[in-house]
This record gives structure tokens, C-alpha cells and sequence, in this order.
């Protein structure tokens, strides 16, 4: 067994560091928790007002904060403690998910709780978001392994996408929702735990000048001054508006489409766990950053077809497979943008334009789900994800048309940090 355990480690670079074991533990427990929470919340939100709509108004107050505060996250890692911001960002959210049980548990949970407390999880994520993304250098020992981090981050979050909606399912259909949140809130316990035995070389803060509003200008002209970022933050931006709304609508299918009950409900967000668990792990074990534009230029347009198939899709099977394809794609566009924005960011400037990441991911969420959840209480939640995922295929194929001028821009800069030799392309 311990040598199984060696070679599992030695296998996947990032585990090599004990910090980031210490993460991959704690945060694989913790995200378990969380998409129990996300699938509960929208089974709940749709038996209790049976709307379409409603379920994109609590998706856009999610996820809205994010957008508007993230940027002010980022000037905020960039200039304290990273590992303090995230215990205090999980205490929070874990106050959150216990204020959801007890009110469901209590039997008093209104919609109008609901929407206050997604409200609220948003404001935390908009902090959290861009201190995770700027915490995984801090976690691995060598650069080399940033890559890989960033990738087995992204398969935490969907191994916790697999078994989460799964054991929900279940939860929901035996007990009641209300245990889903109870689970969660201690769940983050393992997390918590994991942050605070950790041994982290104090960040060096370099001392600036200038308000938070200059800090911001700052970041924002350093990342859209350089063609790859801003090429991959506005594709990021299409594809979360368009296409991740089909996590909102996904009890509409199972319901009313598919004729299912909350298994069905599981079945189909482990789905999408799956393909992006597949794609996750295939990230983790990559070498290098070189070849990671096709894919980020080809992953929304298997997405955006995923979602077109499964949208009209009347068979459990086959919704399945197609939202398997639709995980798989999600993460190879998410996962390998970020491991390629998080290797050529300067390092004082990370925690700023990482929020811009969380801004073009999770901030388009909200807009995506609002405008889902209008659209599909007039024209049908099919033709919904029928549009999302046409838009997805157009963002892809016009990225690749300009790949060949990105990577000619970025070149430099890859040879300035040892990337590659000047024969290679990104």
C-alpha cells in the first residue's frame, strides 16, 4: 500500500508538495460538500416555486458579486496574507451552508432566504476565487509543478462534481434537502484544518504607491495589453455566459423533459463530473504548458456541441453522454486557461489579474443564468441551451482563426521565462 501511495504522488507532480496533499485532502472533502449544496439549491429553488426564472434569478445572485468585487479581491491578495484570506473566506461560507440548514431543517427556508444566502456565498466567493487561484504557486515546491497543480485543482472540483450530485440525489429523495446543507457546513471542517497545518514561506509583498482605483487601471492594462490574456479572459467570458447556464436549467431536463426525479437529477450532474474528472485528470499529467491554445481553442466547441445534442435529447443515455462531453469540455477550456494565464502573469501582478479570471469565469455566470432563465420561461429551456451552445461553437472556431497571431506575440515571453526555444509555438 505504501508503495501504491509513492508512485501515486510521484505520478502527479503537484502531490510532491506537502502543502498542496495537505489541499488536495481537505479541499476534496470540502467540494463534495459544496456541489451537494449546489444541486439542493436548485432542486429546492424549483419545488418551491416551480420557475424556470426563479432558478436564474438565484443563479445570477450567486454569482453577480463576483463580478463587480472580484477585481477588488485580487488588489486585496496582492497585498495581504493569502492562506488568512482563505481560512477566513471557508468559516464564512461554512456560517452560510449551516444558515441553510437550520432554516430547511426548521422548516421556515423561504425563497427569499435563498436569495439572500447566494447573495451573500457570492460576496465570499468573489474573495475566495482569486486568493485560490493566486494560493497555488504559494502550495507547490517547485514551478514546474504549477501546472500540474492547476490542472488536479480542477480535477478536485469535478471528482467533488461526480460524487456530490450523486450522494444529493440520494440525500434529496431519502431525507430531504436540508441534510445536504447540514453535510456541507461540516465539511468544511477538512478544509479549514488543511490551510491551517500548513507550513508556507511568508509571500513577499513589494510596498506600492496609488489607490485601490490605480491599482485596479494597473491590472487591467497590463492584461489587456497582452494578447493572450486578453484573448483568453474574453473567450472565457463567452463561454461562461453561454454555456454554463445548462447547470441552472438541469432540473428543467430531469423533470419535465426526461420524465426523472432527483436521481435523475444526480445522474445527470455526475455526468459532467465525469467528463471533466477524465479532462482533469488528463491536464494533471501533462508536462508542459505547450499545446494548451489548441485545446482552449477546441474545448468550447465540443462544450457548445455537448449542450446542443443534449438539449434535444428525449433518452436518459444519451443526455448522459452529452453532458459527459459537455464536463469534458468545460474543464479543458477553464483548466488550461488558467494554467496558461497563472505561467506568464508576473508574480506582483497575479492576485489582480487572476480576479480579472474569476471575473470572465464565475462574474458571467450570473448574466448567463438571468438571461437563461428569461429565455427559457419564454422560448423553452431546449432552445435555450440550442443557443448557448451555437454561440460556443462561434467563439471557438474565431479564436483558432486568430491563434497563429497569439502565439506569434506571446513567443517572446515564453522564451523569456525557458518555455521554449525560439523554433516552438505556444
Amino acid at each position: 500500500m505504501t508503495k501504491i501511495l509513492t508512485n501515486f504522488w510521484t505520478g502527479i507532480p503537484a502531490l510532491r508538495s506537502r502543502n498542496y496533499r495537505l489541499f488536495f485532502a481537505g479541499q476534496g472533502i470540502s467540494l463534495i460538500g459544496s456541489w451537494m449544496t449546489q444541486v439542493a439549491t436548485v432542486w429546492l429553488v424549483y419545488q418551491l416555486t416551480n420557475s424556470p426564472l426563479m432558478l436564474g434569478v438565484v443563479g445570477f445572485t450567486s454569482q453577480i458579486p463576483s463580478f463587480f468585487l472580484a477585481p477588488f479581491g485580487g488588489v486585496l491578495v496582492d497585498r495581504w496574507n493569502t492562506r488568512k484570506i482563505l481560512i477566513i473566506t471557508q468559516v464564512l461560507a461554512m456560517m452560510q451552508s449551516l444558515a441553510l440548514a437550520v432554516l430547511a431543517l426548521t422548516g421556515t427556508i423561504d425563497i427569499w432566504h435563498i436569495i439572500f444566502l447566494s447573495l451573500f456565498q457570492g460576496v465570499i466567493n468573489a474573495l475566495d476565487a482569486p486568493a485560490r487561484q493566486t494560493f497555488v504557486p504559494e502550495m507547490v515546491e517547485k514551478r514546474a509543478d504549477l501546472a500540474s497543480a492547476i490542472a488536479l485543482n480542477s480535477s478536485l472540483v469535478n471528482g467533488g462534481r461526480l460524487i456530490g450530485p450523486a450522494i444529493a440525489g440520494i440525500v434529496i429523495a431519502r431525507v430531504g434537502a436540508s441534510y445536504c446543507f447540514l453535510i456541507d457546513g461540516i465539511s468544511y471542517i477538512a478544509v479549514i484544518a488543511a490551510f491551517v497545518a500548513m507550513r508556507v514561506k511568508p509571500k513577499q509583498i513589494t510596498a506600492r504607491t496609488g489607490n485601490v482605483l490605480q491599482r485596479l487601471k494597473e491590472g487591467y492594462i497590463y492584461a489587456f495589453n497582452s494578447p493572450l490574456i486578453r484573448s483568453v479572459l474574453l473567450l472565457l467570458a463567452l463561454f461562461s455566459l453561454m454555456a454554463t447556464p445548462y447547470i441552472t436549467l438541469i432540473p428543467i431536463f430531469a423533470t419535465k423533459v426526461l420524465g426523472g426525479d432527483a436521481h435523475t437529477l444526480g445522474f445527470l450532474t455526475s455526468a459532467s463530473g465525469v467528463g471533466a474528472l477524465i479532462g482533469g485528470i488528463y491536464l494533471s499529467t501533462r508536462k508542459s504548458v505547450l499545446g494548451l491554445g489548441k485545446i482552449i481553442a477546441f474545448a468550447p466547441a465540443l462544450c457548445g456541441t455537448g449542450i446542443i445534442v443534449f438539449a434535444l435529447s428525449r433518452t436518459l443515455w444519451l443526455s448522459i453522454l452529452m453532458l459527459l462531453l459537455v464536463g469534458l469540455g468545460s474543464i479543458l477550456q477553464i483548466s488550461s486557461s488558467n494554467t496558461v494565464i497563472q505561467t506568464i502573469v508576473e508574480d506582483d501582478k497575479r492576485g489582480r489579474v487572476m480576479s480579472l479570471f474569476t471575473m470572465s469565469f464565475l462574474g458571467m455566470f450570473p448574466f448567463g443564468n438571468l438571461i437563461a432563465g428569461i429565455l427559457a420561461e419564454r422560448i423553452g429551456a431546449p432552445y435555450t441551451l440550442i443557443i448557448g451552445g451555437v454561440f460556443c461553437i462561434l467563439g471557438s472556431l474565431l479564436f483558432a482563426k486568430y491563434l497563429p497571431k497569439i502565439r506569434q506575440a506571446t513567443r517572446s515571453i515564453y522564451q523569456q521565462k525557458g518555455i521554449i526555444p525560439a523554433s516552438h509555438s505556444t
